[in-house]
C-alpha cells in the first residue's frame, strides 16, 4: 500500500510540464466546502500555490483559504484556552493532594497545549517544506487526465469511492486509496480501461514491521519508512479515479494509486507493494486507455520506469 507519498502540489508545475489545463471551477468548489467542512484536508502546499492569484477564480480560493486559516486560528484558540483552565486547575488540584486524575489531567492538558502552539505556529509559518507536499489517505492531491480530448489536472480526493457505490465504502473499504494490479479487473472494473489518471511523486511513505532490538526476536514494531528514488526523479504514477455522485446531488472526484509486486529493495525492507511510475512516452496511451484492449494497458504497467528505492526512517 502506498500509505503516504510527497506529490507535486501547485497545480501551475503541472502547466508548465504537461501544457495541461487546469479545472479552477473543481478547485474553487473544493476550497468553498472546505470552509464549510474542515474534514476535508488539503496540503499546505497546495493551498500555497494560489497565494499569488492570475485570475479572478484564484483570487476567489486565496479568499477561501484566508478565511479558513481565521476560522482555524479562531478554533484553537478557543482549544487553548481551555486546555490552559484545565491544567490550571490540575496544578492548583496537586498544591492541595497528589491524585492520579489531576496527574493525568496536567499531562493531557500540557501536551495538548504544546499541539495547539506547534499547530498556530505552523498555520502562519509561510516558507514551504518538503512535508507540506505530503498527501495521506483522504487528502486531496492533483491528478493528470485526459477529458474531452484535453490533458486536465483536477484535484481529487487520495481514497477513491467507485461510481454507484454508497458513500459508506469510505469506511467499508478504507484501503481504496490503492489499486492492486491483480483486482484491476475485478474491484476495479469499471475505472481500468476507462478512467486513469497520473499523479506526480518524487517520494512515498510505508508501514513496515521491525524486530524490536531488545535481543529477543520475539517483538515487532510498526515504523515508518521512506522511500525515494535513485537516481533522484519526479515519478508518473499510474492511477485510477472516479466521478461519484449523491442521490442530495453532491459529488466527489476521487482516486487510487495502481500498486504492484515490488522491486527486490523495497521488499527486502519489508513491504510487499508498490506504486508504478509508468514512462513519460507511455502517457497520452495510459490517459487515453482502450477498454476493448486491456492487454495493451497492462503492456505500459509492465514497461515501467525502474528506479532504485532508497529507504530510511521517516523523520
Amino acid at each position: 500500500m502506498c500509505y503516504s507519498a510527497q506529490i507535486w502540489a501547485e497545480h501551475r508545475k503541472y502547466v508548465r510540464a504537461f501544457g495541461v489545463e487546469i479545472d479552477i471551477k473543481e478547485y474553487v468548489k473544493l476550497f468553498w466546502h472546505r470552509n464549510e467542512n474542515d474534514r476535508i484536508k488539503i496540503p499546505k502546499a497546495m493551498e500555497e500555490s494560489f497565494i499569488a492569484p492570475q485570475s479572478e477564480d484564484e483570487a476567489s480560493i486565496k479568499r477561501l483559504t484566508d478565511a479558513y486559516k481565521v476560522q482555524q486560528a479562531d478554533k484553537l484558540a478557543q482549544e487553548l484556552f481551555k486546555q490552559r483552565k484545565r491544567l490550571a486547575d490540575a496544578q492548583r488540584s496537586l498544591t492541595v493532594k497528589t491524585t492520579k486524575a489531576a496527574t493525568e489531567a496536567k499531562r493531557i492538558a500540557s501536551n495538548r497545549i504544546e499541539w495547539i502552539l506547534a499547530k498556530l505556529a505552523d498555520s502562519r509559518r509561510t516558507e514551504l517544506k518538503d512535508s507540506d507536499s505530503r498527501i495521506y489517505p483522504g487528502y486531496f492531491a492533483p491528478v493528470l487526465i485526459v477529458e474531452n480530448g484535453k490533458r486536465l489536472v483536477r484535484p481529487m480526493r487520495y481514497q477513491c469511492r467507485p461510481a454507484g457505490k454508497p458513500a459508506a465504502y469510505d469506511t467499508r473499504y478504507p484501503g481504496t486509496y490503492n489499486a492492486r494490479r491483480d483486482s484491476l479487473e475485478g474491484f476495479w472494473k469499471n475505472q481500468f480501461g476507462y478512467t486513469h489518471g497520473l499523479m506526480v511523486v518524487n517520494a512515498f511513505y510505508e508501514h513496515v514491521s521491525k524486530p524490536v532490538k531488545d535481543g529477543s526476536g520475539a517483538r515487532t514494531e510498526s515504523v515508518i519508512l521512506e522511500f525515494k528514488p535513485r537516481p533522484v526523479q519526479d515519478m508518473l504514477v499510474a492511477c485510477l479515479w472516479s466521478h461519484w455522485t449523491g442521490d442530495a446531488g453532491d459529488d466527489l472526484y476521487s482516486f487510487a494509486a495502481v500498486t504492484d509486486e515490488p522491486p527486490e529493495e523495497v521488499a527486502a525492507a519489508g513491504h510487499d507493494r508498490c506504486i508504478i511510475p509508468i514512462k513519460p512516452e507511455n502517457i497520452d496511451a495510459w490517459l487515453n486507455p482502450d477498454p476493448t484492449n486491456l492487454a495493451a494497458l497492462y503492456a505500459i504497467l509492465d514497461d515501467r520506469e525502474r528506479p532504485y528505492y532508497e529507504h530510511r526512517l521517516a523523520a
